[in-house]
């Protein structure tokens, strides 16, 4: 049969990846892509780099994702929230940085006190989903519900309505980008294509919608996570983590780039984990030129820089705008 060909122009759904046509691998590839580099020729001030420190505050709600409702699981999560949101408050105010806090909306609303502090003190608050939902898993129209009505939620508690996205997991799915286009927000930093911001393009063509991409590398989780029925097991000594953060941040500064970091308060917020954090914001106030910057912030600026027109156009074949989704 044609279909079980790899060169077959219109493989069977059931069809392996070894028998997919060239429109069909290539159509995958391309459906979210990097576009160009928006690196700016200078930063704000004459900066030599940027940071952009980042915080997903999930608490309790990956547990609650997964229908652990019981005491012990949930405890971990209460801990980002009751003990280590407080000190990476005061961290962040004694290096006068500039953070993003990535927000489920049930943690918002679980904590409304915690979300309003961290717009009072001047940092950003980003949409994460509504319950730390695996996106990839959902159907396309409870996707863009759940990331609308998390989008209200934030605004109602905190004041402010959010302008970028960071998915769930980094989950991206099909349609996260229409979504995210529809809805009219500057950035995502969901994906991992470059070290510094790029414009995204949607099936080849420009979105305006910024990537500030991130890394497993610079994430707090891979190094320090651990579940007492699986095999994941904290193995990186938190020293040895401030080892690699540390050379991140100093090839960053060497290249006139982006030094971004994702943390979570249930896992950094730790004592001997917080002292690193500590340690590499020290580490980076001991080099001139650096601007801390939230992620709306540096997405404004190199948009702007870059000359990208206001994003928020509907992709080809998505539904009607219908507002904020209230």
């Amino acid at each position: 049969m044609a279909d079980d060909h790899p060169g077959s122009a219109a493989p069977t759904a059931a069809a392996e990846p070894w028998q997919w046509g060239e429109e069909v691998w290539r159509g995958h590839v391309e459906r979210v892509r990097a576009g160009r580099s928006l690196r700016p020729a200078a930063w704000p001030g004459g900066a030599r780099a940027a940071v952009a420190l980042s915080f997903d505050s999930d608490h309790e709600t990956p547990a609650l994702r997964d229908g652990e409702t019981r005491p012990g699981k949930l405890s971990q999560g209460e801990y980002g929230s009751r003990v280590a949101a407080p000190k990476i408050l005061d961290l962040l105010r004694r290096h006068s940085a500039p953070a993003t806090f990535f927000m489920p909306a049930v943690s918002a609303l679980l904590h409304p006190e915690e979300a309003r502090s961290y717009a009072a003190e001047g940092h950003e608050v980003g949409i994460h989903g509504w319950i730390h939902e695996r996106n990839m898993q959902v159907p396309p129209e409870a996707e863009r519900e759940l990331q609308m009505r998390s989008a209200d939620t934030l605004e109602r508690v905190t004041g402010v309505r959010p302008v970028g996205i960071r998915t769930p997991s980094w989950d991206f799915s099909d349609r996260t980008l229409d979504i995210t286009r529809e809805m009219g927000l500057l950035y995502d930093s969901s994906l991992m294509a470059d070290d510094d911001p790029y414009e995204l393009l949607a099936g080849g063509e420009p979105t305006s919608v910024v990537e500030i991409p991130v890394e497993w590398i610079r994430d707090d989780a891979p190094y320090f996570m651990m579940e007492r029925y699986a095999g994941l097991r904290p193995y990186t000594p938190p020293r040895s983590v401030l080892g690699i953060w540390r050379d991140e941040f100093d090839l960053a500064y060497r290249e006139g780039g982006v030094f971004q970091l994702t943390m979570h308060p249930h896992i950094i917020g730790h004592r001997s984990r917080l002292a690193v954090l500590a340690e590499l914001l020290d580490h980076i106030a001991a080099h001139p030129g650096v601007w801390y910057a939230t992620h709306a912030e540096l997405a404004r600026y190199v948009a702007e820089q870059a000359g990208l027109a206001a994003p928020g156009l509907p992709a080809p074949g998505s539904p009607a705008p219908e507002g904020s989704g209230r």
